[in-house]
Protein backbone atom coordinates (compact mmCIF):
# COMPACT_ATOMS: atom_id res chain seq x y z
CA UNK A 1 0.00 0.00 0.00
CA UNK A 2 2.84 2.36 0.87
CA UNK A 3 4.42 1.67 -2.52
CA UNK A 4 1.26 2.82 -4.34
CA UNK A 5 1.05 5.88 -2.11
CA UNK A 6 4.64 6.89 -2.89
CA UNK A 7 4.08 6.24 -6.58
CA UNK A 8 0.99 8.46 -6.59
CA UNK A 9 2.86 11.30 -4.86
CA UNK A 10 5.74 10.97 -7.31
CA UNK A 11 3.39 11.13 -10.32
CA UNK A 12 1.59 14.14 -8.83
CA UNK A 13 4.93 15.90 -8.29
CA UNK A 14 5.92 15.32 -11.92
CA UNK A 15 2.58 16.56 -13.24
CA UNK A 16 2.80 19.75 -11.16
CA UNK A 17 6.30 20.29 -12.41
CA UNK A 18 5.13 19.96 -16.01
CA UNK A 19 2.32 22.42 -15.41
CA UNK A 20 4.75 24.86 -13.80
CA UNK A 21 7.20 24.54 -16.65
CA UNK A 22 4.46 25.09 -19.20
CA UNK A 23 3.39 28.29 -17.50
CA UNK A 24 6.90 29.69 -17.44
CA UNK A 25 7.75 28.87 -21.05
CA UNK A 26 4.63 30.17 -22.80
CA UNK A 27 5.12 33.84 -21.97
CA UNK A 28 5.23 34.86 -25.63
CA UNK A 29 4.21 38.26 -26.99
CA UNK A 30 0.79 38.29 -28.63
CA UNK A 31 0.76 38.91 -32.38
CA UNK A 32 -1.95 40.61 -34.43
CA UNK A 33 -3.29 40.35 -37.95
CA UNK A 34 -2.16 43.15 -40.25
CA UNK A 35 -4.16 46.06 -41.67
CA UNK A 36 -2.77 48.36 -44.35
CA UNK A 37 -4.01 51.86 -45.07
CA UNK A 38 -2.77 55.14 -46.49
CA UNK A 39 -3.62 58.78 -46.12
CA UNK A 40 -2.59 61.98 -47.89
CA UNK A 41 -2.13 64.72 -45.33
CA UNK A 42 -2.05 68.27 -46.67
CA UNK A 43 -0.11 70.90 -44.76
CA UNK A 44 -1.83 74.15 -45.68
CA UNK A 45 0.78 76.25 -43.88
CA UNK A 46 3.60 74.89 -46.05
CA UNK A 47 1.35 74.11 -49.03
CA UNK A 48 2.75 70.61 -49.00
CA UNK A 49 1.34 67.10 -49.36
CA UNK A 50 2.58 64.43 -46.96
CA UNK A 51 1.62 60.91 -48.13
CA UNK A 52 1.62 58.44 -45.24
CA UNK A 53 1.44 54.64 -45.34
CA UNK A 54 -0.19 53.11 -42.29
CA UNK A 55 0.55 49.65 -40.88
CA UNK A 56 -1.58 48.67 -37.92
CA UNK A 57 -3.14 45.69 -36.19
CA UNK A 58 -6.49 44.74 -37.75
CA UNK A 59 -7.86 43.13 -34.61
CA UNK A 60 -11.00 44.69 -33.17
CA UNK A 61 -9.57 44.04 -29.74
CA UNK A 62 -8.56 47.29 -28.09
CA UNK A 63 -4.85 47.73 -27.44
CA UNK A 64 -4.38 49.85 -24.35
CA UNK A 65 -1.61 52.44 -24.59
CA UNK A 66 -0.85 51.47 -28.18
CA UNK A 67 2.47 53.03 -29.15
CA UNK A 68 3.08 55.00 -32.32
CA UNK A 69 6.13 54.46 -34.53
CA UNK A 70 6.92 57.06 -37.20
CA UNK A 71 9.14 55.59 -39.89
CA UNK A 72 11.32 57.71 -42.21
CA UNK A 73 12.86 56.22 -45.36
CA UNK A 74 16.34 56.73 -46.75
CA UNK A 75 17.06 59.14 -49.59
CA UNK A 76 15.75 57.84 -52.92
CA UNK A 77 16.16 60.80 -55.32
CA UNK A 78 12.51 61.91 -54.94
CA UNK A 79 11.06 58.58 -56.07
CA UNK A 80 7.49 58.04 -55.00
CA UNK A 81 6.61 55.07 -52.82
CA UNK A 82 9.88 55.14 -50.90
CA UNK A 83 7.92 55.09 -47.65
CA UNK A 84 6.64 51.62 -48.56
CA UNK A 85 10.08 50.11 -49.13
CA UNK A 86 10.49 49.10 -45.47
CA UNK A 87 7.39 46.94 -45.38
CA UNK A 88 9.23 44.05 -43.67
CA UNK A 89 9.87 46.26 -40.65
CA UNK A 90 6.57 48.14 -40.62
CA UNK A 91 4.59 44.92 -41.03
CA UNK A 92 6.51 43.20 -38.26
CA UNK A 93 5.94 46.06 -35.82
CA UNK A 94 2.23 46.18 -36.64
CA UNK A 95 1.89 42.45 -35.90
CA UNK A 96 3.54 43.18 -32.56
CA UNK A 97 0.81 45.70 -31.71
CA UNK A 98 2.43 48.96 -32.80
CA UNK A 99 0.77 51.63 -34.93
CA UNK A 100 3.24 52.48 -37.71
CA UNK A 101 3.08 55.61 -39.87
CA UNK A 102 5.63 55.70 -42.70
CA UNK A 103 6.05 59.16 -44.24
CA UNK A 104 6.92 59.88 -47.88
CA UNK A 105 9.41 62.69 -47.30
CA UNK A 106 10.36 63.41 -50.91
CA UNK A 107 8.04 64.67 -53.64
CA UNK A 108 8.81 64.78 -57.38
CA UNK A 109 8.79 68.59 -57.24
CA UNK A 110 11.39 68.79 -54.45
CA UNK A 111 14.98 69.79 -55.08
CA UNK A 112 17.40 66.88 -54.96
CA UNK A 113 20.01 66.66 -52.22
CA UNK A 114 23.37 68.19 -53.21
CA UNK A 115 26.15 65.66 -53.62
CA UNK A 116 28.89 68.26 -53.20
CA UNK A 117 29.75 70.25 -50.10
CA UNK A 118 29.77 69.58 -46.36
CA UNK A 119 26.76 67.30 -45.68
CA UNK A 120 25.99 68.93 -42.33
CA UNK A 121 25.57 72.24 -44.17
CA UNK A 122 24.12 71.44 -47.59
CA UNK A 123 21.77 68.71 -46.33
CA UNK A 124 20.54 70.54 -43.25
CA UNK A 125 17.56 72.16 -45.06
CA UNK A 126 16.38 68.70 -46.16
CA UNK A 127 16.59 67.41 -42.60
CA UNK A 128 14.72 70.50 -41.42
CA UNK A 129 11.97 69.77 -43.93
CA UNK A 130 11.84 66.15 -42.79
CA UNK A 131 11.55 67.19 -39.14
CA UNK A 132 8.66 69.48 -40.07
CA UNK A 133 7.02 66.60 -41.93
CA UNK A 134 7.28 64.43 -38.82
CA UNK A 135 5.85 67.16 -36.59
CA UNK A 136 2.95 67.82 -38.95
CA UNK A 137 2.08 64.13 -39.36
CA UNK A 138 2.33 63.62 -35.60
CA UNK A 139 -0.15 66.43 -34.92
CA UNK A 140 -2.53 65.13 -37.61
CA UNK A 141 -2.44 61.65 -36.12
CA UNK A 142 -3.23 63.08 -32.69
CA UNK A 143 -6.41 64.50 -34.18
CA UNK A 144 -7.39 61.37 -36.13
CA UNK A 145 -6.27 58.74 -33.60
CA UNK A 146 -6.44 60.42 -30.16
CA UNK A 147 -6.39 57.05 -28.38
CA UNK A 148 -2.75 56.29 -29.24
CA UNK A 149 0.04 56.60 -26.66
CA UNK A 150 1.79 59.82 -27.66
CA UNK A 151 3.85 59.92 -24.48
CA UNK A 152 6.10 57.16 -25.84
CA UNK A 153 6.56 58.13 -29.48
CA UNK A 154 9.20 56.13 -31.36
CA UNK A 155 11.06 57.44 -34.41
CA UNK A 156 12.85 55.03 -36.74
CA UNK A 157 14.81 56.25 -39.74
CA UNK A 158 17.20 54.79 -42.29
CA UNK A 159 20.14 56.85 -43.56
CA UNK A 160 18.81 60.32 -44.46
CA UNK A 161 15.58 59.43 -42.65
CA UNK A 162 17.64 58.71 -39.56
CA UNK A 163 19.36 62.09 -39.88
CA UNK A 164 16.04 63.95 -39.89
CA UNK A 165 14.80 61.80 -36.99
CA UNK A 166 17.86 62.73 -34.93
CA UNK A 167 17.32 66.40 -35.75
CA UNK A 168 13.70 66.08 -34.64
CA UNK A 169 14.89 64.61 -31.34
CA UNK A 170 17.24 67.53 -30.89
CA UNK A 171 14.54 70.10 -31.68
CA UNK A 172 11.62 68.45 -29.86
CA UNK A 173 13.08 66.22 -27.11
CA UNK A 174 9.86 66.36 -25.12
CA UNK A 175 7.80 64.83 -27.94
CA UNK A 176 9.75 61.62 -28.54
CA UNK A 177 10.66 58.74 -26.23
CA UNK A 178 13.02 56.68 -28.43
CA UNK A 179 14.91 57.24 -31.67
CA UNK A 180 16.29 54.30 -33.63
CA UNK A 181 18.76 54.97 -36.43
CA UNK A 182 19.31 52.49 -39.22
CA UNK A 183 22.83 53.53 -40.20
CA UNK A 184 22.29 57.31 -40.39
CA UNK A 185 25.74 58.87 -40.85
CA UNK A 186 25.57 62.67 -41.05
CA UNK A 187 23.45 64.31 -38.34
CA UNK A 188 25.01 64.09 -34.87
CA UNK A 189 23.10 61.93 -32.40
CA UNK A 190 21.67 63.86 -29.44
CA UNK A 191 23.80 63.33 -26.33
CA UNK A 192 20.94 62.82 -23.92
CA UNK A 193 19.25 60.23 -21.73
CA UNK A 194 15.87 61.28 -23.12
CA UNK A 195 14.95 60.54 -25.78
CA UNK A 196 16.77 57.22 -25.65
CA UNK A 197 19.07 56.69 -28.62
CA UNK A 198 19.66 53.41 -30.45
CA UNK A 199 21.37 52.55 -33.72
CA UNK A 200 22.07 49.58 -35.97
CA UNK A 201 25.24 50.11 -38.01
CA UNK A 202 26.09 48.58 -41.38
CA UNK A 203 29.27 46.66 -42.08
CA UNK A 204 30.29 48.79 -45.07
CA UNK A 205 29.68 52.46 -44.17
CA UNK A 206 31.26 54.72 -41.55
CA UNK A 207 29.54 57.66 -39.86
CA UNK A 208 31.07 61.11 -40.10
CA UNK A 209 33.24 62.22 -37.21
CA UNK A 210 31.23 63.28 -34.17
CA UNK A 211 27.98 61.68 -35.32
CA UNK A 212 28.01 58.64 -33.04
CA UNK A 213 28.37 58.93 -29.27
CA UNK A 214 31.66 57.67 -27.90
CA UNK A 215 31.79 54.60 -25.67
CA UNK A 216 31.89 56.85 -22.61
CA UNK A 217 28.89 58.80 -23.89
CA UNK A 218 27.00 55.60 -24.64
CA UNK A 219 27.51 54.50 -21.03
CA UNK A 220 26.64 57.94 -19.66
CA UNK A 221 23.38 58.32 -21.60
CA UNK A 222 22.40 54.68 -22.01
CA UNK A 223 22.65 54.74 -25.81
CA UNK A 224 22.95 51.41 -27.62
CA UNK A 225 24.98 51.09 -30.82
CA UNK A 226 25.11 47.67 -32.51
CA UNK A 227 27.06 46.77 -35.64
CA UNK A 228 25.53 44.26 -38.03
CA UNK A 229 28.33 42.09 -39.35
CA UNK A 230 26.51 40.83 -42.43
CA UNK A 231 24.35 43.77 -43.53
CA UNK A 232 25.46 46.63 -45.76
CA UNK A 233 23.91 50.10 -45.74
CA UNK A 234 21.74 49.56 -48.82
CA UNK A 235 20.31 46.26 -47.57
CA UNK A 236 18.36 47.76 -44.68
CA UNK A 237 15.19 48.20 -46.73
CA UNK A 238 13.08 45.52 -48.41
CA UNK A 239 16.00 44.57 -50.67
CA UNK A 240 17.75 42.78 -47.80
CA UNK A 241 17.74 39.02 -47.34
CA UNK A 242 15.29 37.29 -45.02
CA UNK A 243 18.05 36.68 -42.49
CA UNK A 244 19.05 40.34 -42.55
CA UNK A 245 15.45 41.45 -42.06
CA UNK A 246 14.93 39.03 -39.19
CA UNK A 247 18.07 40.29 -37.46
CA UNK A 248 17.03 43.93 -37.82
CA UNK A 249 13.52 43.17 -36.55
CA UNK A 250 14.97 41.28 -33.60
CA UNK A 251 17.16 44.17 -32.51
CA UNK A 252 14.49 46.80 -33.02
CA UNK A 253 12.03 44.84 -30.89
CA UNK A 254 14.76 44.57 -28.26
CA UNK A 255 15.18 48.36 -28.35
CA UNK A 256 11.45 48.92 -28.08
CA UNK A 257 11.22 46.60 -25.07
CA UNK A 258 14.18 48.25 -23.33
CA UNK A 259 13.02 49.71 -20.02
CA UNK A 260 16.40 50.97 -18.77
Amino acid sequence: MKLYTYLFIFILYLSQGCIFNKKTTTNERKTYALKLDSINMFDSVRNRLDPVALYLPSSNQKIDHQKLVILSHGYNVNRGGSNKEYSYLATFLATQGYFVASIQHELPTDDTIPLQGIPQIVRRPFWERGAKNILFVLNELKSIYPELDYQHLVLIGHSNGGDMSMLFGQQYPGLVDKIISLDSRRMAFPRTSHPKIYSLRSCDQVADEGVLPSMDEQKKYGAQIIKLKHTIHNDMDDSGTENQKKEINKYILMFLNDQS
